[in-house]
């Protein structure tokens, strides 16, 4: 069966400034949904939200270990999102947008 999902959308979430720092700091192996949320300044409720999409398409995984939510990335499947240069070129050039639009 194939997976189905908005490669856009998780393109967005991934270089969503608070999501990609969140990112980063699942490189190095799990993080606690409270240390997450400590280092990107946000609520654990908020650090669900924008992790939500990746959940549902197991780009991240949720582990609850005595009420406490550690959250995993899938590094080959985020990799591969990132190496598919049509959506890397889509990036870029959504990115060169807005800063001629800021300029």
């Amino acid at each position: 069966m194939v997976e189905e999902f908005d490669r856009e959308k998780v393109v967005d979430c991934m270089f969503d400034p608070v999501t990609s720092l969140i990112l980063a700091e699942l490189e190095n192996g799990g993080k606690e949904c409270s240390v997450l949320a400590e280092k990107s300044s946000i609520s654990e409720n908020e650090v669900l939200e924008r992790l939500s999409y990746l959940l549902e398409h197991n780009f991240i995984h949720r582990i609850s270990e005595n009420k406490k939510n550690i959250f995993t990335a899938n590094i080959e499947k985020l990799n591969e999102i990132v190496e598919n240069n049509e959506n890397f070129d889509a990036t870029i050039n959504g990115l060169e947008k807005m800063d001629s639009y800021l300029n």
